[in-house]
């Protein structure tokens, strides 16, 4: 399964999904919860999709678990370290043609945040 992260397309098949016991154990998170863990996440690291990409995934792989219809998520973070309530979040399902051409063009090294958000957040102008 492919999931946006950001402007980075992660292949949530090469992730070891966690075993029935600890999948019970995340059945009792809540999706509140789950955001509040990526604000966290994203405060401490803005660019984690980036650096710890293996991070990323296991977020992607809760949010998922919590909310199977999605597949895109963007943690706009203002500053490293900022206040959890300051970073903002979005969460949306895109189609497999958008998602197709985003990891395509990310395979081949072209694909850029300015084309991520024209296709999929649309924070800035055209």
């Amino acid at each position: 399964m492919l999931f946006l992260m950001n402007e980075v397309v992660l292949n949530l098949d090469a992730l070891e999904l966690t075993p029935p016991v600890a999948a019970r154990r995340f059945a009792k998170l809540t999706w509140p919860f789950v955001t509040q863990l990526g604000a966290e996440m994203f405060s401490e690291e803005p660019l984690l999709h980036r650096v710890a990409p293996d991070r990323a995934m296991r977020l992607a792989a809760l949010i998922v678990a919590k909310q199977p219809q999605i597949n895109a998520a963007l943690f706009v973070t203002p500053v490293r370290g900022c206040p959890v309530d300051q970073v903002q979040s979005r969460f949306c399902s895109i189609g497999f043609e958008v998602m197709g051409l985003l990891y395509e063009r990310q395979r081949q090294g072209v694909l850029t945040t300015l084309e991520a958000d024209r296709q999929v957040w649309r924070r800035l102008a055209a």
